[in-house]
This record gives C-alpha cells, sequence and structure tokens, in this order.
C-alpha cells in the first residue's frame, strides 16, 4: 500500500492526539500526581488579608519576634521573654505543602515562654509555621517557611 502525503498528515493527527490523550488520562488516574488546594476557603482567607497585614506589623513592633530551634526533642518555638506567657493564647498551625494529612493546628496553652512540638509529630522536610497569637488583646502573627 502507498501511502499519500494526505495519509500522512491524518496519521500524524491521530499520533499526536493519541499522545495529548495518553498524558491527560495518565495525570488524572496517578494518585501520586494529585494536589490539595492551599486552603479549602480561599476566597474567604483572601478577604481577611488586610487583617493579617495589620498582626504581622504588630509583631514587627515586639521587642523580639517569635523564634523557633529544632531539638532532639522536636520544634521548640520561643516567644518574646517581656510578655507574659499566662496571657499569651492563639492558635499555632503548621502546614505541609506535599501531604495535607500532617497538617495539624493546636491551642496555645502556655506556662514557660516556649512551646515544644514533640518530634513524632513533624516528618522531615518543608513545613509553613502559622502562629496566630493574642496578647492584652492585641492580636500578632508569625508566618514563616521552615525545613525540619
Amino acid at each position: 500500500m502507498k501511502l499519500n502525503w494526505g495519509t500522512g498528515i491524518v496519521l500524524a493527527f491521530i499520533g499526536f492526539i493519541a499522545f495529548i490523550m495518553f498524558f491527560v488520562i495518565n495525570m488524572i488516574v496517578n494518585k501520586e500526581l494529585t494536589h490539595d488546594l492551599v486552603t479549602e476557603d480561599y476566597y474567604k482567607a483572601e478577604l481577611e488579608y488586610q487583617k493579617d497585614i495589620d498582626k504581622q506589623n504588630n509583631s514587627k513592633l515586639l521587642s523580639k519576634n517569635i523564634t523557633y530551634k529544632k531539638t532532639n526533642e522536636g520544634l521548640v518555638v520561643y516567644f518574646p521573654e517581656d510578655l507574659q506567657p499566662e496571657k499569651i493564647e492563639g492558635n499555632l498551625f503548621l502546614y505541609r505543602p506535599s501531604n495535607k494529612q500532617l497538617d495539624f493546628e493546636t491551642t496555645l496553652s502556655l506556662s514557660k515562654s516556649h512551646l515544644l512540638i514533640p518530634d513524632k509529630r513533624l516528618v522531615d522536610g518543608r513545613w509553613n509555621i502559622i502562629i496566630d497569637w493574642q496578647y492584652n488583646g492585641k492580636s500578632y502573627l508569625f508566618k514563616e517557611d521552615l525545613i525540619y
């Protein structure tokens, strides 16, 4: 059978369509390639972004901001020592970009100026730490990326 240029073009189109369909189906079916949204209520969170900016600006006015350190026991989060730890309230949220099941949130209840997150709760890799806290009615926000 002799192929002419019209048959060649049709075969090229069919090959190209099959090539694209292979990758589309592979992306849909493969569980390793699924990605979650950063947050479920994305638009609601976006509307409250100015409040977060104000909280971060309040944090910059502190004499010393929150710091953290990796130890053998886990991740230790240090709050400013000039504040009374009993009056600090809020939430700590650790977000794992690569796996939504590892995310967790905890309520701040301090008796000392530091908080220990046990090593068994954290997996090595990249985390986003968000601490939304209040002290004497004033709100603060600490956001940072960390490699554990």
